[in-house]
This record gives C-alpha cells, sequence and structure tokens, in this order.
C-alpha cells in the first residue's frame, strides 16, 4: 500500500536534473536513428522530447512507443 507520505517523498526526489536526463537520452537516440538512416523515427524521438519538454506526457508515451516498435521490426 502507497501513503500518502510515501508519494510526497517521491515527487519531492524528482528534480530538473532528472528531466534535463531524460532529454539527453532522447538526443542520443534521435542521433543514434539518423545515423541508421532512419530520419523518421529520428524525427519520432525529436516529438517525443517537444512532447515532455512541454509536459504532454501523452504525446512523449505514444512517440516512444511508436518509435520502439517500428525498432523492433529493424532486429
Amino acid at each position: 500500500m502507497t501513503t500518502p507520505s510515501q508519494i510526497i517523498a517521491l515527487l519531492n526526489s524528482l528534480s530538473l536534473g532528472d528531466l534535463d536526463a531524460i532529454r539527453a537520452k532522447l538526443d542520443e537516440a534521435s542521433e543514434a536513428c539518423g545515423a541508421l538512416g532512419k530520419d523518421e523515427l529520428s524525427g519520432l524521438v525529436a516529438e517525443a522530447r517537444a512532447a515532455i519538454s512541454a509536459g504532454d506526457v501523452k504525446t512523449y508515451r505514444k512517440r516512444i512507443e511508436t518509435a520502439v516498435a517500428r525498432l523492433g521490426h529493424l532486429r
């Protein structure tokens, strides 16, 4: 069972550094997709980065899920 105190602790542990780390990983993934010649996937990851930066978690998740699914087909 999660208590309000645990949720507060979780929320308080988040920092701007966390979002910066996500952005950096998304930049890295976008560049890697571009290096593979997959510009469409690079664009999807860039859209995910823009969405998370704007606080649009729904679009962020959709773009990441789509990129991961399409990358899965490249294996």
